[in-house]
């Protein structure tokens, strides 16, 4: 019996000296703003999982559906962290794929009053929809391209992190350096 608790408490010792090794190279987070465009559900993770300032990757999705109009975007990124922990700076580039889907309208072009003071339509003009977030859309599906300069708070034995990130977007109609994100979420 004695052997049995020894390889147990053994084992339990292994088990913690063990997770007490591991990093937080992981983390789940919810960004608003940010390579999400409005916002999005991330997954980060580093590609060497022994050190925390090395190149990772994160994959998201995000989106909305109103009465008018629905959005879908898929973040996609390659960042690398420098600093110690808990304090890390980030940098990083990718792309977003968007798709969304907006209602054409029409509007009187030309019209008169009936005896009744009601307004009547001769003519309508059919508008195609027009999509902009922030730069010029020219159609959906679509990718914006974007980048990642900021802060990353990672607790070093994981728990709540949190970051904050300047995003610059770009796509063939222009380039928007000023976009930001603000991200919270769970290390592990």
């Amino acid at each position: 019996m004695k052997k049995l608790q020894l390889i147990l408490l053994l084992l339990t010792m292994g088990f913690y000296a063990q997770a007490q090794d591991t990093l937080p190279t992981r983390s789940v987070y919810v960004e608003l703003g940010g390579a999400g465009l409005p916002y999005s559900f991330n997954y980060d993770f580093r590609f060497d999982k022994t050190r925390m300032d090395s190149w990772g990757m994160r994959v998201g999705a995000g989106g909305y559906t109103t009465s008018d109009e629905s959005f879908f975007s898929l973040p996609v990124m390659v960042n690398k962290l420098y600093g110690k922990g808990p304090h890390y700076f980030e940098m990083g580039f990718g792309l977003t794929f968007f798709a969304f889907d907006e209602e054409d309208y029409s509007y009187c072009s030309s019209g008169y009053y009936d005896s009744n003071g009601n307004f009547i339509c001769d003519s309508y003009v059919e508008q195609d929809s027009y999509y902009e977030f922030i730069l010029p859309v020219d159609g959906s599906p679509s990718l914006m391209g974007t980048m990642n300069f900021g802060y990353r708070r990672v607790p070093v034995d994981g728990g709540f992190t949190w970051r904050v990130n300047l995003t610059p977007i770009f796509n063939n109609n222009g380039f928007w350096p000023l976009y930001a994100g603000l991200g919270f979420g769970y290390a592990f």
